[in-house]
């Protein structure tokens, strides 16, 4: 008997795993549910929402191939070597198959897993499922990890002219087991469900996220270049969810590109090829995650920055967090994250650098508060991008150079549509007024005033960050 565990890959098409446990024999499947390392990973409750009704619609999948799907508690990630192993004695499974996961305590947990199956003779088999490349395979010349996106990018652009990576093909359902499945739990302690205006947004499933995808390749991937940075427009995928639950695989994504693009990588469609970019900073960030582990300890990537000095302002950070700036901008995306578990990319950027730079409060504050409330939370790209907010990560943006949120919005959000669907409010506002209110617009629309001068906190951030010692070395 052969047992696939599924972890953050929950489909059936294209997952390696999976094909590779039914290539070997009878198979049986199983996740294991761990409310309380979720927690302490800051995972949001819409996300954990997001992996049960993905992990019902699993089951559904897994029934037409005759899997079953068994679903057992190994909290924390430290108990899942031994609940794993008791599976395997009762069923008498001789291999366990797995998709790779990356991070510190991830790698720990597999390793845990591995020797105590060893133990029982017993093989454990992972797979590079949720990236291109697997972390390692893709190194510079002095055989380190890249810290330099373009660099990284031109290595992968070289990789897949070579053999872009297939998908495979659906697995043929295998003969019944007699095994009967478990039920899949509509909640966890410890995670409230969402309310179902969020819960809508975001269908469940494989169809439902091919579907998305499709859509998007069809009718929105070849103006993505134009339209990816105003969060007005409907120009962006909102597939991220979907990646990272696995209920899609980055093969699958770039497959839908190709064949928009006619196969070509980085010339054609403009559109295209900045889609791809941005799935290529997805697998970088992974790669980060796993060359340079800090990130995964609440570090900086240049450990010089550690010595930033952050300021403990509770209430500036409580007003960031609620949507009360009184920079509209900011407080619109505030309020999106909160209301629908998402927020527009280039908004991630604008909020990110107004805390750490406008603001002068930790990174780290920001990275947790994102990853309790994101639908699509995942370490590598929230850290990597609140790092490259704060200056203080991989490819960082240069210390001095900072968003200004009234500009932002001036430029991405011309009109004031963004600001006016999330701050009822400012609804009457003209569009020059809309964008920084005069102070007698506040009085009248009950909107606060700024919560801090874009011209002193912008010159208290440069003083800040021109202060700090020389890095010496971004090694360890």
């Amino acid at each position: 008997m052969q047992l696939i565990w599924f972890r953050n890959d929950l489909r059936v098409h294209d997952n390696t795993a999976l094909t590779a446990a039914l290539e070997q024999g009878p198979t049986l499947a199983v996740f294991l549910l761990s409310p309380s390392q979720w927690q302490a990973h800051d995972d949001a409750p819409a996300k954990i929402d997001f992996r049960l009704r993905n992990l019902h619609a699993l089951a559904a999948e897994l029934e037409q191939l005759k899997v079953p799907l068994l679903v057992r508690t190994a909290d924390p990630w430290a108990c899942a070597a031994e609940v794993l192993a008791e599976l395997c004695v009762q069923y008498r499974v001789t291999c366990v198959h797995a998709n790779e996961e990356y991070g510190v305590d991830e790698a720990a947990r597999d390793a845990l897993v591995a020797n105590r199956l060893a133990a029982g003779n017993i093989g454990f088999r992972d797979y590079c499922d949720q990236l291109l490349f697997r972390p390692g395979t893709l190194l510079t010349r002095s055989g380190g990890y890249f810290k330099v996106f373009s660099q990284f990018r031109k290595a992968c652009l070289d990789r897949l002219r070579l053999a872009p990576p297939p998908c495979l093909p659906p697995p043929t359902p295998q003969a019944p087991l007699g095994i009967q499945a478990d039920a899949v739990p509509a909640s966890v302690p410890g995670f409230s469900v969402p309310d179902e205006s969020l819960r809508s947004l975001w269908p469940a499933g494989e169809q439902a996220a091919r579907q998305r995808l499709q859509q998007f390749a069809e009718d929105h991937l070849p103006d993505y270049a134009q339209q990816r940075d105003l969060p007005a427009e409907p120009g962006t995928s909102q597939l991220s969810p979907y990646l990272t639950t696995g209920v899609l695989s980055p093969r699958q994504c770039l497959q839908a590109a190709l064949m928009v693009n006619q196969g070509e990588l980085d010339s054609g469609n403009t559109g295209v090829t900045t889609w791809i970019n941005e799935l290529l900073w997805r697998e970088f960030y992974k790669h980060i995650l796993v060359g340079y582990p800090r990130v995964s300890k609440h570090r900086a990537f240049r450990p010089h920055t550690e010595a930033v000095p952050w300021r403990n302002a509770p209430e500036e950070l409580a007003a960031w967090q609620q949507g009360r700036t009184g920079f509209p901008l900011i407080d619109a995306a505030m309020r999106q994250m909160l209301a629908t578990g998402w927020m527009h990319n280039r908004l991630r950027m604008v909020v990110a650098m107004f805390l750490t730079k406008n603001l002068l409060i930790d990174w780290r504050e920001g990275e947790r508060y994102f990853m309790r409330h994101l639908i699509d939370g995942d370490l590598a790209a929230n850290n990597g991008g609140w790092q490259w907010s704060a200056s203080t990560g991989t490819d960082a943006v240069p210390w001095f150079r900072l968003f200004n949120p009234v500009t932002q919005s001036q430029r991405f959000d011309p009109q004031g549509r963004f600001i006016k669907q999330w701050l009822p409010e400012l609804r009457e506002l003209d569009r020059r007024d809309i964008h920084d209110p005069s102070p007698i617009s506040r009085a009248m629309c009950g909107y606060p005033a700024p919560l801090v001068g874009l011209a002193d906190s912008r010159a208290r951030a440069l003083a800040a960050f021109k202060n700090l010692p020389p890095a010496v070395s971004e090694l360890g």
